[in-house]
C-alpha cells in the first residue's frame, strides 16, 4: 500500500510479523514504544503513539511503523541500511499530534535487530507543546519484548539479537496538533488551552 506523500516519495507499510513479503533481504526490527504524559491531564485521553515513520537515508523509500498503543512492543520487516526517525503521529482520542525527529541508526543483513525502548514525553495540552524522546536499552524490557515476540512467532526471532540504539539517544520536539476531521463529533474541535 502506497499513497503519495509529497512530490519526490511514498510511504510504505513496513511488513509486520503477520505479512512478512519477501523476508530474504528484510532483516527483522524488535522494538518497543512507551508514551507517558509530562504534565497534568488535561483531556480524559492518555497518549499513545499511532504510527512512526522511517526513511532510508541512501534511497529515500519511506517506512511507516504502525504502533498503536502506549506501552507497545513491535516487530516488523525492513531492508538493510541506514535510516532516519522522521516523524511521530501521537493520538489522544481523537486528537492527533505530530513531531518531526532526527534519530538515525543502521541495519546491517543477518540476525534479529532490537532497537530499544522508545520513550515519548508528551506534555499537557497547550500553545507550545513539546514531545521529549528517549532512546534507551532497558534490559528487563528487552528480555519482556523478545518473549512475547519468541512465543508469538518462535520461527522467526533467532536465538541472539543485535542491539543497536537510534542517535542521539535523546531530543525534544515541537508537537503539532492536526485538526480533526470533519466527521469527528463539534464537541471535540473545540480547543481549549
Amino acid at each position: 500500500m502506497c499513497f503519495l506523500l509529497s512530490m519526490n516519495g511514498c510511504v510504505t507499510e513496513a511488513s509486520s510479523l503477520l505479512s512478512p513479503s519477501d523476508e530474504s533481504r528484510k532483516v527483522l526490527l524488535i522494538g518497543q514504544v512507551v508514551t507517558v504524559l509530562t504534565g497534568d491531564r488535561a483531556r480524559k485521553f492518555a497518549p499513545a503513539v499511532k504510527e512512526v515513520e522511517l526513511i532510508e537515508q541512501t534511497g529515500g523509500a519511506r517506512y511507516r511503523i504502525a504502533v498503536d498503543g502506549s506501552n507497545t512492543p513491535f516487530a516488523v520487516f525492513i531492508p538493510p541500511g541506514r535510516y532516519e526517525m522522521t516523524r511521530v503521529k501521537i493520538h489522544e482520542g481523537p486528537f492527533l499530534s505530530i513531531a518531526d525527529l532526527g534519530c538515525s541508526f543502521s541495519i546491517e543483513e543477518g540476525p534479529a535487530i532490537f532497537v530499544g525502548t522508545w520513550r515519548f514525553g508528551v506534555e499537557s495540552p497547550r500553545y507550545g507543546r513539546m514531545v521529549f524522546v528517549s532512546m534507551v536499552l532497558d534490559n528487563q524490557g528487552r528480555q519482556e519484548v523478545e518473549n512475547e515476540i519468541r512465543d508469538k512467532y518462535p520461527a522467526l526471532v533467532p536465538d541472539q539479537l543485535v542491539t543497536v540504539l537510534p542517535q542521539p539517544a535523546e531530543m525534544q520536539s515541537r508537537l503539532y496538533e492536526v485538526a480533526p476531521y470533519p466527521r469527528i463529533s463539534r464537541y471535540f474541535r473545540r480547543h481549549y488551552w
